[in-house]
């Protein structure tokens, strides 16, 4: 689910081939933008695998914030964000990625709770 209603940002889901780019929303808010509409925030769902232009970049995460670090890998797939290590606030703004696949929809409640019993690869 993807609701920036609250911050008063509009949005779309994103869709496989979309051209996006990591884009801090001035409302406290930072999420994936397309170049072309910067004040609609793109949705991307957990299990969206992605393709950076360019290895990935983030903010410093220690108390002294002096040190950036990149992450030595250029495709990734989208998790669930998680409260207490939110990665997708760090990443700096303007990378450019593009969605290269979109999460499977489970059709049946069995293939709902299989997905949901698959360990983090990586």
């Amino acid at each position: 689910m993807c609701d920036y209603s609250l911050h008063n940002v509009k949005s779309r889901p994103a869709k496989v081939g979309d051209k996006l780019t990591t884009h801090h929303f001035n409302t406290g808010t930072r999420g994936f933008a397309a170049p072309e509409d910067a004040n609609t925030a793109v949705c991307v769902l957990p299990g969206t695998e992605l393709a950076f232009a360019k290895e990935v970049g983030c903010r410093p995460r220690s108390l002294l914030g002096w040190k950036a670090s990149t992450v030595n890998h250029t495709t990734a797939i989208f998790r669930q964000i998680s409260k207490d290590d939110p990665l997708l606030t760090d990443l700096f703004e303007d990378q450019e990625a593009t969605v290269l696949q979109l999460p499977a929809q489970p059709a049946t409640a069995a293939e709902a709770a299989a997905q949901e019993r698959v360990a983090l690869v990586g």
